[in-house]
């Protein structure tokens, strides 16, 4: 991504204080992409739906809506913007509902702003693929399908099919869903899986690859207790089975 292209990245943060956001503004902006900021969530969700930002930096702890309620409320609305929350260190259920809301990352406080700015550089990056629409670039594509059983995943249109049922999923467990597709009946560790759809390293993190694989088998799996796509590989990690279509 050069600079001409992040000078066109708007980036919205959302966090109650002055010196944090003053703080990020400064290190984004220097980084190249145009920042909108708010200070409590309901401007911060108002904001999100009239700027239409690339990307969100939003703290948990907020006034008027938390960035729980924020992130909840974007993604029933279907808004799929990629969201980096912001937590404090002893708030691991908050993270956990976060992911689960449709967060995309989070960052635990106190960090460094080159942490965010490298943070925010690497989701923009995993989202680059998103469909011309979204990213205003419209240009002509073939679609490509991956069938797993009674799953069709279209690559290039970012859809998903059970039985010709359209799934509601987020940007992450897409990525996740098509990695895994794409290496049938090959077991991955957590940290594998984390090096390659998150893409930068996440050392003892591996709960996040949980919640993603969780929210997964909600969506495709008939029955999560006996998943017949994605496998638990005890003591290891996961993989996909390798079902004909």
């Amino acid at each position: 991504m050069n600079g001409e292209e992040m000078a066109l990245t708007k980036i919205l943060v959302v966090d109650d204080e002055s010196s944090i956001v003053t703080l990020l503004q400064f290190n984004i902006e220097k980084a190249g992409f145009d920042v909108v900021t708010a200070e409590d969530g309901r401007t911060g969700y108002e904001l999100a739906l009239a700027e239409k930002p690339d990307l969100i930096v939003l703290d948990l702890m907020l006034p008027e809506m938390d960035g729980i309620e924020v992130c909840k409320q974007l993604r029933q609305d279907k808004v799929e913007t990629p969201i980096l929350m912001l937590t404090a260190k002893d708030d691991e259920l908050d993270k956990i509902i976060g992911l689960e809301l449709g967060a995309d990352d989070y960052l635990t406080k106190p960090f460094s702003p080159r942490e965010v700015v490298a943070r925010i550089k690497a989701i923009l990056r995993r989202s680059a693929g998103k469909s011309a629409a979204e990213m205003d670039m419209p240009e002509p594509v073939k679609e490509k399908a991956l069938h797993v059983g009674d799953l069709k995943i279209l690559t290039e249109s970012y859809e998903v099919y059970l039985q010709d049922e359209l799934l509601d999923l987020t940007p992450k467990e897409f990525e996740l869903l098509v990695y895994l597709a794409n290496h049938r009946g090959k077991v991955f560790s957590r940290d594998q899986l984390l090096d390659a759809v998150w893409n930068y390293d996440y050392i003892g993190e591996t709960r996040i690859v949980d919640v993603h694989v969780s929210h997964l088998r909600d969506k495709i799996e008939t029955d999560t207790k006996k998943p017949q796509y994605i496998k638990t590989i005890r003591g290891f990690g996961y993989k996909m089975e390798n079902m004909k279509a």
